[in-house]
């Protein structure tokens, strides 16, 4: 596996993180869908929202970034984050909100932690694509 270089960028904050993987979802949102009385489907279409799993390797694994500064950064409460993934031909930018984060501790000595598993979900604020 190779070392990852691009880190993730979260309200202008670079994280030098490991990353394990980078789960990309296409979900379609509705104003509003309903079958007709003969079978037939109507919909209107809001768009489509691009959502994101992050998933990154252990705490002792990251660069130049705090794991602590990175996990107090996803767990902010804030209504809405300023991110920047990486995507198949350079960045893709977008805002949006954390639904869920969690990790796990891997080991803990002499009152230090190293966690594994850090896992976060990214939910679009407004759709990537709507219709024309």
């Amino acid at each position: 596996m190779s070392v990852y270089t691009q880190g993730i960028i979260v309200d202008n904050i670079h994280f030098d993180i490991p990353l394990v993987s980078l789960k990309r979802s296409a979900d379609f949102l509705d104003k509003f869908a309903e079958r007709t009385e003969d079978g037939d489907l109507k919909r209107e279409l809001i768009g489509v929202y691009y959502n994101f799993t992050l998933t990154v390797g252990d705490s002792a694994a990251f660069g130049d970034s705090d794991y602590n500064e990175f996990w107090n950064k996803m767990t902010e409460p804030v209504e809405f984050h300023d991110f920047v993934l990486p995507a198949g031909t350079g960045t893709y930018s977008f805002r949006g909100y954390i639904s869920s984060v969690s990790d796990e501790y891997k080991k803990i000595l002499d009152g230090e932690a190293e966690f594994s598993a850090f896992t976060c979900k990214m939910t679009a604020k407004q759709p990537a694509r709507s219709p024309t």
